[in-house]
This record gives structure tokens, C-alpha cells and sequence, in this order.
């Protein structure tokens, strides 16, 4: 799994039907309407690096799968 950055993170769950609603201190709520989910994603600097666990993490609990984030 490569290592992605914040900004491409947003993209790739904002592409795939997940829309910001709030901030709550550095991390960013999204959420996907269609299937109930909401998402948070730590944000220190948009092109600082998201931890591989914390990728991980977010990927399972997204319910996307794994592809989608490997470009």
C-alpha cells in the first residue's frame, strides 16, 4: 500500500460519494449519505503523510475497497 497524503486521501473518498460536513480540530468529518458512514480524517497540513495504520483504518471503515486508493 503506498503511502498517500492528505489531499489525495480527500480526493480519492470525495470522488467516491463521501462529503465534508464539519471540522473538529485536525481532523475532518466526511460522510456518505448513501450508506451511513462517517468518516474522520486527520488533516496536520494537507501534504503531510497519513500513518500507514491510520490508512488502513480509514480504508475499512469506509467500506471502499483497497484498489481504489492505489493509483
Amino acid at each position: 500500500m503506498p503511502q498517500l497524503i492528505a489531499k489525495q486521501l480527500i480526493k480519492i473518498l470525495e470522488e467516491n460519494g463521501f462529503v465534508f460536513i464539519r471540522q473538529n480540530g485536525s481532523h475532518w468529518i466526511f460522510k456518505d449519505h448513501k450508506n451511513n458512514i462517517t468518516l474522520p480524517v486527520p488533516v496536520h497540513g494537507k501534504n503531510n503523510p497519513i500513518y500507514k495504520g491510520t490508512l488502513s483504518s480509514i480504508i475499512k471503515q469506509s467500506k471502499l475497497s483497497k484498489e481504489k486508493f492505489i493509483k
